[in-house]
């Protein structure tokens, strides 16, 4: 299954700083091409992968396994780190790593709903199985809650016009078709920018319909009490609010940005960071793999 070309691979895989008999994570297995070349720098230890969609889980079906080195998959979602692996015997790991976001195979499955390209149901949800979906957040959040999602996921500047205008268009019927959904912010988006408008909106409803920034939030989280001292822990976002917590979280150990000091003046946080500036993807990548344009690589080590 073509699913998706990996971002930023051997930048990503080269944070690690993989120990040959560790014990890795990849929380977002995809196509599984971070976990292949994380697999093949183990000579022993075990790496441990998790997605929550189903198509997903197809493309872990024989991904190698032998004496020395061995590979699990968890199909959940990564907010369930914690529970996975107290439940696999896993006490701490030596490396996580998270390439955030959407990936090229669901982007290109229409029926997905996550594309502006294509018309499809109104879905945009990761996991098949969840029961929330884009339709409902559309037709049955009040306007209010449209305006904070759209403002807040989307970055959209007339968000009160917008949800005005959807709720004013599924008062006559409901909005069912990813089409509809763009001919409707069509009316309100600007013309010089409709394509860019267009993805904001469906970047907010999808953060929304998979509580994206919940999960990541839940992830990071867990990640002090689930790695060793010395550990690694490499995130790849695709956008500003993912970066921004990502970047908050690996500087000061919260979710706000703010430094926390002892009684001697020193810096409470439980990981130093080891890139200051974000490693983003070179002009040959990016020419390659054009999604791959808006990567930010952080990299952080537990103290």
């Amino acid at each position: 299954m073509d699913y998706h070309v990996p971002v930023l691979l051997d930048k990503s895989v080269e944070g690690l700083d993989i120990r040959k008999g560790g014990v890795y994570v990849d929380v977002t297995f995809g196509g599984g091409g971070h976990s292949r070349e994380i697999y093949n720098k183990l000579s022993a230890g075990k790496l441990i992968a998790f997605d929550q969609d189903p198509d997903a889980r197809q493309n872990a079906e024989g991904f190698g396994s032998d004496e020395d080195r061995s590979f699990i998959f968890v199909a959940s979602n990564f907010r369930h780190l914690k529970k996975y692996l107290k439940f696999h015997k896993v006490e701490e790991v030596d490396g996580l790593l998270a390439d955030l976001g959407v990936s090229s195979h669901q982007f290109d499955e229409a029926e997905r709903g996550f594309s502006t390209r294509y018309d499809g149901k109104l879905n945009m949800r990761m996991d098949r199985n969840d029961s929330h979906t884009a339709k409902e957040i559309i037709n049955g959040y009040t306007e209010d809650d449209l305006i904070h999602i759209f403002s807040f996921y989307g970055e959209i500047r007339n968000a009160r016009t917008l949800a005005r205008k959807i709720v004013e268009s599924r008062e006559n019927r409901s909005i069912e078709t990813t089409a509809e959904l763009k001919a409707i912010a069509g009316q309100v988006a600007p013309k010089a920018r409709l394509e860019k408008y267009l993805a904001r909106l469906f970047q907010a409803v999808r953060i929304e319909v998979n509580e994206e920034f919940e999960a990541l939030k839940e992830l990071l989280g867990q990640c002090s009490d689930c790695l060793r001292s010395g550990g690694r822990l490499v995130v790849i976002s695709y956008h500003s609010l993912e970066d921004r917590l990502v970047k908050n979280f690996m500087n000061t150990g919260n979710f706000k940005g703010e430094h926390e000091k002892d009684f001697y003046g020193n810096l409470i946080r439980p990981f130093n960071p080891i890139n200051r500036k974000p490693v983003t993807p070179d002009e040959n990548e990016v020419a390659i793999n054009k999604r791959a344009r808006s990567a930010k690589l952080r990299i952080a080590e537990k103290t």
